[in-house]
């Protein structure tokens, strides 16, 4: 019975699916040709009154290898061609037994913006290891108001 409700459970999870539609991640598009040789940047994404959060994973990557740009008027695309710098050995007769913490060359990830993201207002800051993106918010559209015109 918990297969039936995991499943369920997966199906029906609202506030993944509902990001998944409003933020769907455009990496693997096959119209993308320029994508081939990039990895893709894990990404959280924060709906916030105000703002999207958007906080990826850019280990070993400063400011200056990271490029934040918006295509198509609401595609957010964030790339780097930037590659993680390994520490030198110094000393004569040493040498590395296991390299693990490969960084690939390329990173690039896109992000279809919703019509209420402000694309004239985006920052970004990199710290830690971390890329955060602030896509402002539009200000709702003013209600429509009725306008009572007296009968003569």
């Amino acid at each position: 019975m918990s297969a039936v409700a995991d499943t369920f459970t997966h199906w029906f999870n609202f506030p993944e699916n509902i990001e998944k539609l409003m933020f769907p991640s455009r990496t693997h598009e096959s119209r993308d040709h320029e994508n081939k040789g990039c990895s893709s940047i894990p990404a959280d994404i924060l709906d916030t009154p105000k703002e999207f959060i958007f906080y990826l994973d850019v280990p070993g990557l400063s400011k200056s290898d990271i490029q934040v740009t918006v295509e198509d008027e609401n595609t957010l695309v964030i790339k780097s061609g930037g590659k993680r710098k390994r520490e030198e050995v110094e000393e004569e007769g040493c040498k590395y037994i296991r390299l693990e913490r490969k960084a690939p060359q390329k990173l690039m990830r896109k992000f279809r913006l919703p019509e209420n993201a402000n694309v004239s207002a985006i920052t970004a800051k990199c710290e830690n290891g971390v890329l955060t993106v602030v896509v402002e918010k539009l200000p709702p559209p003013p209600k429509p108001k009725t306008v009572e015109v007296a009968i003569a």
